[in-house]
Formats: C-alpha cells, structure tokens, sequence
C-alpha cells in the first residue's frame, strides 16, 4: 500500500486576510492525467502489445498476475512520463490513472498484492537471462523481433508508399558511471561509454542497437542497412532510399553494398592534404570575399575522387571551400547521386547538412526519454532498457504526428509535451461504472489536448 501520511496542515503566507493552508489529504489525486492521451496515442498505435508479443513468456498462466503486456505497458508509459527508475513503480503501481492505461486497476489472482507489478517484478524482467538458465528469469525479448517491430510501425505510419525515403545513421555516447559489461573508455567521448547506433527515416526511429565503444562507429551498420532496406522493400519495391550520415560512415564496405543494392547515399568525407590542395584556388577566392564583406563566404567544386587504398573504384565529390573570419574551413561529402539529380551547393546545403534533424532525434531519445539510463548489470537489459527508451520515443512522436498536427504544440519535443499535456493534476474517482478524472479548469493548454484526443481516437478507429 502507499505510505500513509499525517494529514499535517501546513501554514504559509496569507493572501488578502485570508489564511493560506496546505495539507496532503486531497484524497486521490493525480499529477499525471494528460497520461490518458498516451492511452490513446497506443490505441492508434497498437504499440504495447505489438511488443509484448515480442517476447517469450515461459511462466505457468495459471500463476501470473502480471502479463507481459502490463510490465511493458509500465515501463514504456512511464519512460513517457519521466519516470525512468524501476524504484518509481513501487509508488506508480498503487497510481489509478496507471492502472486505466493498462486496463487494471486490482489484482486478478492474488489479493495481497498491488494492481501493477513493482520494482522486484520489473527487474527480473529487464535482467533476463539466456533461455533456460534461471529458474527466476522466465521472460525473454525475442531481439530479431523487436528489430523488426520499429521498420513495421514505420511502414504501417504510410497509408501509400513514398517516392523517395531517407535513411540517416548515427553513432552517439552513452555514458557510463559504474563497471556495466562491456564497458569501455573513448577517447573522442573522453570518458567510459557504449556506442550505440541509431537509424531514423525522418522522425520514425528504425533501429536503435547497442553496441560496445571499442569499435569504429560505423560497425555493424552494413548489417543493420541491409536488414531494414530488405524490411522496407519487401511492402515498398519501388521506393527510392537514400543514406545518409556523417564520415563516421564513409566506409567501403558500405558505399559498395548501397551501389551493389541501388541504394543511394550521401556521406560525410574527412578532410585529409590532397582534398585540401585540390580546392585552393576556391578557398582563396572565399578568402578574398570574407575579407571584402566581413562575411563568411562558401564556393563549391566538383571532383571526382578516389583514396590510394582503400576504396575500390572512384567517386563523386562535392567539396565545399568555406572561409569564417580568420579560419578556412574546407569540407567534403561523398556520393552516389549524380550531377543531374543533385548540383554541389543543393547536395551539401539542402540535402546533406539536413542531417543534423537525426541528431535531435537522438537528443529527445536520451535526454528526454531516457535512453542514456543504462545502469543495469549486463549488456542485454541495458539493451533492452534502450529498446524500452525507443518506444517511448515512439509512443510520443506519434503523439505529435497524429495528435498535434496544426497546433502550437505540433513541433515540441517530448519534454515541452510532457510538462504541457501529460502533467496535469486531476482529482480521481473511481466507481463500478467508469473512472473518472476532474482536470483544472485554469489549465493552459486545454485547447490542444482536445484537438489531440479528437485526433488520436479517429486514427485508432
């Protein structure tokens, strides 16, 4: 049961020779109630039993009182609702706005204990074990599944197929503060960390796979491309892909699948002395502007470009020879797309530097919805605790794609929409026929989250 508190009265300054007094004896009161728009938003989604039905349950029916659904159900809802602790549910499984999210607000079988599970349960869930080596970790996540799951929630986002799809990659930190398996420090990172890489069409996450920091950042990414463009393909077979990511990424083995597979890609290429010289005559031409106007000053050039070893064929590049102030800065994209589809300043300006979205993504991702939080023991639940992060990230963007579409709210992160739409105080009462939750007349933003449950509930129809 929850702690149980003297109802003190507490005073504070008057206002208008009136008393001011406080006291926690309000009855059932919530501070999550906009949490009904994530009911919704899943509703439309289907999203927590499409990932409760990616793991094996191997537990006797007859003995269980929290599914699978319900642990998922908990942590992914709570993740959206800043609750990243599992020690947050052994509160949150008394919590009746909770308990409606998921469809149970009391126990099925067993009378002595809460509705929701608390953090001993959840813990043997994310700390799973290989199949059939413990007695006490009987559910296990089904990762090809899961894998999968992310590529269909974006096809199944598209009532038609697009034209052309772009892919972007990206490898982030994730740091680390304790002694987690496979843990180890990078230099660039300056500190202990996991790498994981991250793959997003746009705002719809597609993959998000741990991986160790002792690795070059594109590893496993050829893979990983392979298995999504072969996904997307087999619904789309006409669909343009594209890649596109930072040098990290300008790798050979990658470049010649995507030209092997008519998939193409526009990647980052670090500078070295040849690339360098062969632009002088343009970044002395920006040198001369910048100095004239006081302004920085680009000019782009054409090459075509192939390194001494390790690529197998030459390729185009675009070069951009860019002076600010007192400092040249020469920088260069590689691609597959052609002079025709793309000339050097639109495919560096308009196209290759609108990367920088996927990075935000990954921002919301960790900062917001607690993908960084990898405090667990081993690899696999830290793992799993990013792919639980991942669909709260995709439980709330569909949130703003579908519910808040044309309102203020429609380009707000998941932090603005959590404290603006999913934070708000109601007075909850339940009784056999509905549960019903009084929300404040003054809250400010009223207005849209009547727009988004309008809007969810006709996408879930």
């Amino acid at each position: 049961m929850p702690t149980q508190c003297n109802a003190e009265q507490l005073e504070f300054s008057g206002v208008e020779r009136r008393r001011v007094v406080a006291a926690f004896d309000g009855g059932t009161v919530s501070s999550d109630a906009g949490a009904l728009l994530l009911g919704k938003a899943d509703e439309a989604l289907g999203l927590i039993d499409r990932l409760a039905g990616c793991f094996v349950d191997a537990r006797d029916p007859e003995l269980i009182e929290h599914t699978v659904r319900t642990l998922i159900g908990q942590r992914v809802f709570g993740m959206a609702l800043g609750y990243e602790d599992l020690n947050d549910h052994d509160s949150l499984r008394h919590d009746s706005v909770f308990g409606t999210l998921l469809g149970k607000l009391e126990p099925r079988r067993r009378t002595d204990c809460a509705a929701l599970a608390g953090k001993s349960t959840l813990n043997r869930l994310e700390l799973h074990e290989s199949a059939g080596s413990s007695r006490y970790h009987k559910i296990r996540p089904d990762a090809a599944a899961i894998e999968r799951l992310w590529v269909d929630l974006f096809l199944d986002a598209h009532r038609a197929a697009p034209g052309e799809i772009i892919l972007d990659l990206d490898a982030t930190d994730d740091p680390l503060h304790g002694h987690q398996e496979g843990r180890f420090f990078h230099g660039y990172y300056d500190g202990y960390c996991y790498l994981p890489l991250y793959i997003f069409a746009g705002e719809h996450l597609l993959c998000a796979k741990l991986r160790r920091a002792n690795i070059d950042g594109a590893a496993g990414a050829c893979a990983e491309v392979a298995r999504i463009v072969a996904q997307i393909r087999q619904r789309w077979s006409a669909v343009r892909i594209i890649l596109r990511a930072d040098s990290g990424f300008c790798r050979e083995e990658l470049m010649s699948w995507c030209e092997q597979n008519a998939v193409d890609y526009v990647f980052g290429l670090a500078r070295n002395a040849r690339l360098v010289r062969s632009i002088g005559a343009e970044l002395h031409e920006a040198a001369v502007e910048s100095r004239a106007t006081a302004r920085p000053a680009r000019r782009f050039k054409e090459l075509v470009y192939c390194t001494r070893k390790s690529w197998c064929r030459p390729r185009r590049v675009v070069a951009k020879a860019e002076q600010t102030g007192d400092k040249a800065n020469p920088r260069f994209v590689v691609t597959s797309l052609s002079m025709q589809q793309w000339s050097a300043r639109g495919l560096y300006e308009d196209l290759y530097c609108a990367r920088g979205e996927c990075e935000n993504r990954i921002k919301e991702a960790q900062l917001d919805l607690f993908a960084d939080r990898l405090s667990a023991a081993t690899f696999r639940a830290n793992q799993l605790r990013l792919w639980l992060a991942s669909a709260a990230y995709v439980l709330m963007h569909t949130l703003r794609r579908v519910g808040l579409v044309g309102t203020a709210l429609a380009r707000a992160c998941a932090n603005t929409i959590r404290l603006k739409l999913l934070k708000i105080g109601a007075v909850v009462t339940v009784s056999v026929r509905r549960v019903k939750l009084a929300m404040s007349e003054a809250c400010a933003n009223q207005s849209e989250f009547i727009t988004a449950c309008h809007a969810l509930s006709a996408a879930a129809r």
